[in-house]
C-alpha cells in the first residue's frame, strides 16, 4: 500500500508541476501579480497531495515582514507556502538543483551565496525591493536542517535582512515554529519524527521515498508574537528572542500543547 501511495503522488505531482510551470513562467514573464497567487496556490495543492494537514496556531503578520522559523524538512516549504503568499530565502546552491531549483525560481525564491561576501549587498536590495512590493519573506536562521526534535542555534548573520525597514520603519520579524506532530493520525515519537526530517547528508530520492509511503502527516505551525529589532536593541538579541519562541513552541507542540493562550502569547 505503501508503494502504490507513493508512486501516485509523485505521477500526480509531475503532472501539476510540468502544467504549472509554464503557467508560472508566464506570469513572471509579464511581471503578473496573479504570480503571487499561483505559486500559493501551487503549494496549497501540493500539500493536500502530499497528505499533509497543517493545523495554524497564533496570528501571522499581513503584508511585509520577515519569518523567522526552524528547519527540518522540505515539507517545511510546502507547508507554509500553502497557508498564503509567501517567499522564501535560499541558498545559492538550490537554484541549481534539478527540478527542486527551477520550483524555487518560478516560486519567486531569493537567493543568498554564503561564500561570497559581495552579495550579500545585491541579496540584501532584492530582500528590500520585495518588502516594499509587500512581500512576506521566510529566512530559516539556523542555517541548516535538524532531525525535527529540536531548534538548533540561529545566526544573527543570517537575520541581517531585520535591518531593512519599510515604510519608514523597520522590518517586522514573526517567530514561526514548524513541529510534525502525528503520523497516520497517532502521535509521533522522537524516533520517527526523523523519517520526516531531512538533514545531514541523507539523499533526497530515497528520503523522499520513503516519507511518501508512511502515510499522511499533522504539521503543527505556530506563529508568535511579532517583533523588531527596535525592541530588541540588536540582531542578536533579535535571533536570541526568535530561537527562544521557536524551541519553546516546538517543546509545547510535541507534548500536544502547542495553542497559544487568547492574548497571542505563548
Amino acid at each position: 500500500m505503501g508503494t502504490l501511495r507513493a508512486s501516485a503522488i509523485l505521477a500526480a505531482f509531475a503532472v501539476i508541476t510540468l502544467i504549472g510551470m509554464p503557467v508560472q513562467a508566464f506570469f513572471l514573464a509579464l511581471s503578473l501579480p496573479l504570480a503571487r497567487w499561483f505559486a500559493w496556490r501551487y503549494w496549497w495543492w501540493v500539500c493536500r497531495l502530499v497528505g499533509l494537514r497543517v493545523r495554524v496556531h497564533g496570528i501571522p503578520l499581513a503584508g511585509a515582514c520577515l519569518i523567522a522559523a526552524n528547519h527540518a524538512s522540505w515539507l517545511d516549504i510546502i507547508a507554509l507556502g500553502s497557508l498564503r503568499p509567501l517567499c522564501f530565502v535560499a541558498k545559492r546552491e538550490v537554484g541549481g538543483w534539478p527540478l527542486l531549483g527551477w520550483i524555487a525560481r518560478l516560486g519567486r525564491t531569493v537567493f543568498v551565496d554564503r561564500e561570497r561576501r559581495g552579495d550579500a549587498q545585491r541579496a540584501s536590495h532584492e530582500m528590500a525591493r520585495r518588502l516594499a512590493a509587500g512581500d512576506s519573506l521566510v529566512l530559516f536562521p539556523e542555517g541548516t536542517s535538524s532531525d525535527g526534535n529540536r531548534v538548533l542555534p540561529f545566526r544573527s548573520t543570517l537575520l541581517a535582512a531585520a535591518g531593512l525597514h519599510v515604510d519608514g520603519a523597520l522590518v517586522p520579524v514573526q517567530p514561526v515554529t514548524i513541529a510534525y506532530t502525528r503520523l497516520a493520525g497517532l502521535p509521533m515519537d522522537r524516533s520517527s519524527r526523523p523519517f520526516f526530517a531531512w538533514y545531514g547528508d541523507m539523499r533526497l530520492g530515497p528520503h523522499l521515498w520513503r516519507a511518501l509511503k508512511l502515510g499522511p502527516v499533522d504539521i503543527d505551525i505556530v506563529f508568535h508574537p511579532a517583533t523588531d529589532m527596535s525592541v530588541t536593541g540588536d540582531r542578536k538579541a533579535l535571533a536570541r528572542y526568535c530561537e527562544d519562541k521557536v524551541r519553546d513552541g516546538l517543546v509545547r507542540a510535541t507534548v500536544g500543547r502547542p495553542a497559544l493562550l487568547p492574548d497571542g502569547s505563548p
